[in-house]
């Protein structure tokens, strides 16, 4: 997805410290490393690729929307503070909600599309 919006210079992604955070979390685990070694690619690649793509928001509020995971509500915050078009998740709570306040929550494939368009 990453090549795919490098490919498209109007295209500006977002994150946020805490959601920094619970990536290297993710990847630093077992079954993550493991994935990555396939690839033939290391954490910390992945996470500079990452960090080089995106800009840093600092959200001042967190509202809570998602009812079984409130890490996720960091998601819904970062897209907030950026004044995003979309939000971008695998994370089936987040997809279930479809929209936040107008911001359409899309899977990685429908934003693919979308921009591919």
């Amino acid at each position: 997805m990453l090549d795919a919006i490098r490919s498209r210079g109007e295209a500006r992604l977002f994150t946020s410290p805490a959601l920094l955070d619970e990536l290297a979390d993710v990847l630093t685990r077992p079954s993550a490393t493991k994935r990555l070694a396939i690839i033939g690619r290391m954490v910390r690649e992945v996470l500079a690729d990452y960090v080089e793509a995106m800009e840093v928001v600092e959200p001042e509020h967190v509202p809570r929307v998602v009812p079984d995971d409130a890490d996720d509500d960091q998601v819904i915050a970062a897209a907030l503070a950026a004044g995003a078009d979309w939000v971008v998740s695998g994370d089936a709570d987040l997809l279930t909600l479809g929209s936040y306040q107008n911001i359409p929550i899309l899977s990685a494939a429908q934003a693919v599309q979308r921009i591919a368009g």
